[in-house]
């Protein structure tokens, strides 16, 4: 089992040598989910510009995520944004710090798309401590639920999180665009919910899965599509998951990564099965090889004078 990095190699390893050996630099490149990246020295080689776009950056900002920007570069923060880009950082390469604290600033930079992502999942935490603390209705009444929050953040797919008093329910909806994508994506999803009866992992958020029909939690939104190459995959987050500030960092950056582990184990399971059937070919042709008949070949008779007669056989 490969687990996805949630940081970006490209943006770490680059800054680590631009920041030592600084030199002009103009390159464009794209992360998980179309979110699209600019590194550029626009006006000289010492003065790095970050630039990031997200297509769900509206509903982040909804959610907090220019707040959490803030906390987590501060002063980085670029005093504008590059046109077509979402959010801009600025580093000066005569400012950054040395050693531990340069690697540690470089790390937190390559978690630019995690920590704009996060920003929902924080506050849906923060909600469920919210909820947790109010007493339940003496009628009986159903109790309060958090605002469900919705995450566009591909073409055809969305996160869903909502908090309740007593959980954290996240929600992937995901699109299965091939027919053998759709059967192997099948039994990867039916082995999270069963994995989950392990008693070594016992602990782990409950998983149900559903093809087509949406849970109920979202049953009620509009533009929801039904047909069979679409599956909905639902994470149920308790208290535990999140208790401590390390736990619901780890949470956060794992959950967010579902659906690229999902559709990258999906392709590197086709990628082994051919394999597997072209070497499977290839020892049957071996065998079909040697089961064919030697055909029998001309033979050279000659006469008493010395002249060559041939005849078949």
């Amino acid at each position: 089992m490969i687990l996805l990095e949630s940081h970006n190699v490209i943006i770490e390893n680059t800054l680590t040598e631009k920041f030592q050996k600084p030199s002009a630099l103009d390159v464009q490149f794209v992360d998980y989910d179309g979110v699209r990246f600019h590194l550029s020295t626009p006006e000289r080689k010492t003065l790095l510009i970050l630039s990031m776009s997200i297509r769900c950056w509206d509903e982040l900002v909804k959610y907090g995520a220019q707040d959490l920007i803030q906390r987590e570069y501060g002063k980085w923060i670029a005093p504008f944004v590059e046109p077509e880009y979402n959010v801009s950082l600025q580093f000066d390469t005569d400012q950054v710090p040395e050693g531990e604290d340069r690697e540690a600033l470089i790390h937190s930079i390559a978690l630019l798309k995690r920590n704009a992502l996060a920003a929902p999942f924080e506050r849906a935490f923060l909600k469920q401590y919210e909820l947790e603390s109010i007493p339940a209705p003496i009628d009986g009444s159903a109790r309060e639920e958090g605002e469900l929050m919705q995450i566009h953040y591909r073409d055809e797919e969305a996160i869903y999180i909502r908090a309740s008093h007593d959980r954290v329910t996240v929600i992937f909806s995901t699109m299965f665009k091939e027919e053998t994508d759709r059967i192997t994506g099948r039994v990867f999803l039916q082995e999270f919910v069963d994995a989950r009866r392990l008693p070594s992992i016992q602990n782990a958020p409950q998983v149900l899965y559903s093809n087509r029909e949406p849970p109920l939690e979202i049953r009620h939104l509009s533009g929801l599509k039904d047909t069979e190459d679409v599956g909905y995959v639902t994470f149920v987050l308790f208290p535990r998951h999140f208790a401590t500030p390390d736990t619901a960092a780890a949470t956060i950056s794992r959950i967010q990564l579902f659906r690229d582990y999902l559709h990258y184990h999906i392709k590197c399971s086709k990628a082994y099965m051919h394999s597997r059937m072209r070497h499977r070919v290839t020892e049957f042709l071996k065998v079909l090889n040697r089961a064919k008949m030697e055909t029998a070949g001309e033979k050279e008779r000659k006469t008493i004078t010395g002249r060559s007669l041939r005849s078949f056989r």
